[in-house]
């Protein structure tokens, strides 16, 4: 059976990336797919305030203009939604998710959207996907109380329903490359396809 995959890169590496190498060897991973590539090194523009009021204004009483102005969002929700699995490759950059990334989570996480807010806190709106997330550090080691990549990712994409989350980790490159590397490449072999 063919899955559907949308792989996102983060990193601004176009050639020799970590995370750019580790998300091409879990899409080989996972076998027969068709895959949409969003690739974040060509930046997205930044929410601003004609987005906020475009996303804001009712969908019934918006304008051509506000129409125009949410456009990239809804094409960017639309490859989410049309994705069985999503794919993220996540450098981590100064301890946090690059800013491309941050750009992109700002347009897809719309309440009443990919989420709505209920009685009992935020709901999700995206469930029954799977995110594989491949990580990529010079010195901050995933899950540590300096990453503060790992857990916003895990929280964000929870945030719009997508809980099934594994993480790939090459971290601390800079302290023994070749053996987070291979310990990456176990990870994916370990992968459920």
């Amino acid at each position: 059976m063919t899955i559907h995959i949308l792989r996102i890169d983060a990193s601004t590496r176009r050639t020799g990336s970590v995370s750019r190498d580790l998300a091409d060897r879990v899409i080989a991973r996972l076998g027969d797919a068709t895959v949409t590539n969003r690739d974040l090194a060509t930046p997205l523009p930044l929410i601003d305030e004609a987005w906020v009021s475009a996303n804001f204004t009712p969908a019934d009483q918006r304008t051509a203009e506000h129409q125009a102005t949410l456009a990239l969002s809804d094409d960017l929700i639309a490859e989410i939604r049309a994705a069985d699995t999503i794919v993220i490759g996540l450098p981590i950059y100064n301890f946090g998710v690059p800013a491309a990334l941050k750009a992109w989570i700002d347009m897809v996480a719309r309440a009443g959207v990919t989420f709505q807010y209920t009685e009992t806190g935020p709901k999700g709106l995206l469930e029954g996907k799977r995110a594989i997330v491949a990580v990529a550090s010079g010195g901050t080691e995933a899950g540590s109380d300096i990453d503060f990549a790992t857990g916003y990712i895990r929280h964000v994409l929870g945030f719009i329903g997508i809980t099934d989350v594994d993480f790939v980790t090459a971290d601390r490159l800079m302290i023994d490359a070749e053996g987070t590397i291979a310990k990456a490449h176990g990870q994916i072999a370990a992968l459920a396809a």
